[in-house]
């Protein structure tokens, strides 16, 4: 046989070296090694969170309210903003899901070489000889070739479809915990808003008892020092005066971080949580007035957190059918043109048609445990669901006991600090009357701060109380999550909402 004068015999000993080279340089380059992180690179991406988390930002002008606070919290918090990624994710995946159904559709195109011919031999197949025939050559040594294919397949089909069911579940789950989020962003902003309220209502007279506090202690050291007085009567005076002091600082430092708590979860600076207004400070009871058996049958309708096990126990069930399916034949579709400029062809492109079915006879012997898993799933969603009915009624009931305790506590928190407010009004005019010491109006205003402190205590966890019943109940508020709302529209529909809530009338709910 004569050689091939295409190819001279070094090129063919050099390019299966060459290729071996090139598979060992692109493995060298694949290879990784650490890297950590530099300090350049940590301030560069703190830096840029900055300006993301502050882009489109509204500036803070004027005074502070409740509903320009809860508004700001939906509108910018940080928080909130990863649930709402969170829902967009699964809408996301819930729509990739749906391409999974449609056929696939593949085009391909290759390129292959041989060294040397594809030569082949024959013999005859009744007496096994070779055959006389000079040994044939059937296939060109490169070719070029390329597919478009169509393929369907019944199973997978099937697998898509359910799994496409239960993405639509994650995405309603989604949804649910972002109310869940909000809800709590509300409570936790109306808690700090309180909390800013009475720092603000208190700095000042805390910051001049103190100092008042404090040169009534120096007067008390001075007279101890010149021995006017028997040594107990100083010292009592000062322990007094120490204590009163104690009890102001911590104070004090108890609604010093207000305002940072506020300022964090309206993305506002710390300086601009300042000048904030004071709401109406009554707390109203009208939700006391609907019956228990009322809010549990809404709340059983509305909860998130129940909502939220129903669509798992709708998964489990998804989930089920999709491992049963499995146990089926799988029906596959097949259509393809093909194409190769193959010289050896008489027909360079042809087309395909196929019908493939497939059967796992050995996957009988699963059908019962994989049954068994399947049922067990659905059993402890059922359970999870059942459990989670139970704690939601409690949690209800719970709810509207801590906000009955709270009403009440505010009540009698108002009265005290009405009673300690009038005191300390008479004890201040009998001490510029010179007949009450400094220490006793020391005394007074400390006690008159400490009911004031209670009384906004008291007034925030009544509002937190308040939140809490809301969330229990899922009362949705009608607020639009749209990212393009302006602030001053999202300010008036939480002013509308909180305005409904305080008339305490649940929605119409229909019973099964």
């Amino acid at each position: 046989m004569k050689k091939d004068s295409r190819m001279p015999a070094s090129f063919a000993v050099l390019r299966p070296l060459a290729a071996a080279t090139l598979l060992l340089g692109l493995s060298a380059c694949a290879s990784t090694t650490l890297q950590p992180l530099s300090s350049a690179e940590v301030q560069q991406t703190v830096s840029e969170d900055k300006q993301a988390l502050s882009k489109d930002l509204e500036p803070l002008a004027g005074e502070l309210t409740l509903d320009d606070a809860i508004a700001r919290a939906i509108k910018y918090n940080a928080e909130r903003r990863v649930r709402l990624m969170e829902e967009a994710v699964a809408a996301g995946q819930f729509e990739l899901g749906n391409f999974d159904m449609l056929p696939r559709l593949v085009a391909s195109a290759g390129y292959r070489d041989r060294d040397s011919d594809l030569i082949s031999r024959s013999k005859d197949s009744v007496t096994g000889a070779p055959s006389l025939a000079n040994p044939s050559i059937s296939s060109s040594r490169s070719a070029f070739t390329s597919e478009l294919g169509f393929s369907w397949s019944l199973l997978d089909f099937g697998q898509s479809y359910y799994a496409a069911k239960q993405n639509a579940d994650r995405v309603l789950i989604a949804a649910e915990r972002r109310r869940k989020a909000l809800h709590n962003l509300v409570q936790d902003v109306r808690t700090a808003y309180w909390r800013v309220v009475a720092a603000e209502k208190l700095n000042g007279a805390i910051r001049l008892t103190i100092k008042e506090a404090e040169e009534a202690l120096t007067d008390a050291r001075k007279t101890e020092e010149e021995k006017l007085k028997s040594p107990l009567e100083p010292l009592r005076y000062q322990r007094q005066l120490l204590e009163n002091l104690r009890m102001l600082e911590l104070v004090e430092q108890e609604l010093s971080t207000a305002r940072i708590e506020l300022a964090g979860l309206t993305q506002l600076p710390i300086m601009q949580v300042r000048n904030v207004v004071e709401p109406d400070s009554t707390v109203s009871t009208v939700w006391l007035e609907t019956p228990a058996e009322q809010m549990e049958t809404y709340a059983l309708q509305q909860n998130p957190d129940l909502r939220e096990s129903i669509y798992n126990a709708r998964i489990a069930q998804q989930e089920t059918r999709r491992a049963m399916l499995k146990l089926f034949p799988g029906l596959s579709f097949n259509y393809a043109v093909k194409n190769s400029n193959d010289s050896f062809l008489i027909n360079q492109t042809w087309q395909e048609t196929g019908v493939q079915v497939s059967f796992n006879l050995l996957g009988f012997l699963s059908v019962p445990a994989q049954r068994q898993l399947a049922q067990a799933g659905v059993t402890l969603a059922d359970q999870k669901r059942m459990a989670t009915q139970m704690a939601v009624i409690s949690q209800v009931n719970i709810a509207r006991l801590q906000y009955a305790n709270a009403a009440a506590q505010y009540y009698r928190a108002d009265a005290i600090a009405n009673v300690d407010k009038r005191l300390a009004d008479h004890i201040n005019n009998q001490v510029l009357a010179e007949r009450q010491t400094k220490l006793d109006r020391v005394s007074q205003q400390t006690s008159f701060i400490l009911s004031t402190l209670r009384r906004y205590q008291a007034l925030s966890n009544a509002q937190a109380a308040g939140s809490r019943l809301q969330a229990s109940l899922g009362l949705e508020l009608p607020l639009d999550d749209n990212r393009q709302t302006s602030l001053a529209d999202l300010k008036a529909q939480v002013g509308k909402a909180l305005a409904a809530w305080e008339q305490g009338k649940l929605p119409a709910v229909s019973t099964p």
